[in-house]
């Protein structure tokens, strides 16, 4: 049930075009990926991207930012801008007979905003408040902190910026991060959806084929090192962050780390939910995640816990990571592989879900996963397959942040030097 035929194409400028068609829903969206997102905002000038993303929202082409958003509301255009590491994403979907002039609007918004005066004390007073808002968040602090020193530099860096560089932009520096980075090269356009092909490619020729190439200079990235942090915050709560390699997503052995990764935190019967927080009652919040960049990947495990119990909740945690290869039964690979199937079909019957799969396949595997082989992937998963790729993959190295009134003992993390911050 999960055949797909996908359809791509690549316009003289650049932009990748790719397209799975879903023939048997009413709908169609796309995902436009321009390389433009946080990774390349300026030292002294983070959230220039974030900036942007909001400018090229306030009117494009020969319309005012009350009639664009008009004329988008009136194809029944659901719509997300947003800004990434590594790019400005513009998400859409809307009826496939509508789907046609959709792509036009957007093309409007990326290739010809008005980024006028008036609108980048708004927009940045925006961006502004949404960092704001997070100052007072532990959590969200911790996570912060925990990227920017699991990651190399500038793909540590926060996508909305730091608030001394918000306050410190110019306009001609938004324009100039426009200019220089808002290209077809290397930019993804995924589509999916109830479309007829030959129709898109033509509307495509017409809307992005005048978009022009700018080629940009290669990012500068810096390593990172392992280490021990600790953020001094004066509060009933401590927050707990740990870090460690993993395969990126283009990794032919991806999915054996996704199982890994789900049998610590995939659900209430998983190893941390189950022995930190149930059995021990050691915190209150436990989880992990995977994150991938297009070469590398990152395990991130997050904890919230009390200062009491603080210490204890690491080295549980520690414990469990180190031992994830060890015992791993038939029951609790199936619960991981049955999670994993529930979200390929919520995810086959949105046409918005399948193009932000469609343009991210293309940017880090340069072709598309089809629900197909996601699904014989997932089957092809075995107790013995994954219990090898724990074991063989163990971190030799961890990060550690911790944000709370006291740092921790680090005695039980795999050999990390110390720094403190």
């Amino acid at each position: 049930m999960f055949d797909q035929t996908i359809e791509s194409f690549q316009l003289p400028n650049g932009l990748r075009v790719v397209i799975e068609p879903m023939n048997a829903v009413q709908s169609a969206a796309m995902t436009l990926m321009v390389p433009a997102g946080s990774v390349r905002d300026h030292a002294g000038r983070q959230g220039t991207a974030a900036v942007l993303t909001q400018m090229i929202q306030r009117g494009a082409g020969e319309y005012s930012a009350q009639e664009h958003s008009a004329r988008m509301d009136n194809l029944g255009l659901q719509r997300n801008v947003s800004v990434g590491t590594g790019h400005i994403s513009v998400s859409a979907a809307t009826t496939s007979d509508r789907f046609c002039e959709s792509i036009a609007e957007i093309g409007l918004m990326i290739c010809e905003p008005h980024l006028q005066d008036e609108d980048f004390e708004p927009a940045q007073e925006i961006v502004r408040q949404g960092l704001r808002s997070l100052e007072d968040e532990p959590q969200h602090l911790l996570g912060k902190a925990l990227r920017q020193h699991s990651l190399p530099v500038p793909w540590n860096q926060h996508s909305d910026g730091e608030l001394d560089d918000i306050d410190r932009l110019t306009l001609n520096v938004v324009r100039d991060h426009f200019d220089h980075f808002v290209r077809p090269d290397e930019a993804i356009l995924g589509i999916a959806g109830h479309v007829d092909i030959s129709k898109i490619r033509a509307v495509i020729d017409e809307v992005f084929g005048g978009w022009a190439s700018r080629p940009a200079d290669p990012l500068a990235v810096q390593p990172f090192q392992f280490g021990v942090h600790h953020l001094n915050h004066d509060s009933a709560q401590t927050h707990v962050g740990l870090s460690w390699p993993t395969v990126p997503y283009r990794d032919e052995k991806y999915f054996e780390a996704w199982a890994v990764v789900g049998l610590l935190s995939g659900g209430m019967s998983s190893r941390l939910f189950t022995e930190v927080r149930e059995r021990r009652g050691l915190c209150y919040s436990i989880s992990a995640s995977i994150s991938t960049l297009r070469d590398e990947g990152r395990v991130f495990v997050y904890a919230g816990t009390t200062p009491e119990r603080a210490q204890d909740t690491l080295d549980v945690t520690i414990e469990q990571i180190l031992n994830i290869g060890e015992g791993i039964t038939e029951g609790e690979l199936q619960r991981c592989k049955a999670r994993a199937k529930s979200a390929l079909i919520m995810q086959q019957e949105s046409t918005m879900a399948r193009a932000g799969a469609v343009a991210r396949d293309t940017y880090h595997l340069d072709r598309v996963v089809t629900l197909s082989e996601i699904h014989r992937r997932i089957d092809s998963l075995t107790v013995p397959i994954v219990q090898e790729f724990a074991r063989q993959t163990l971190p030799r190295e961890m990060v550690l942040v911790t944000l709370g009134p006291e740092s921790l003992d680090a005695a039980k993390l795999p050999q990390s030097p110390t720094v403190v911050v």
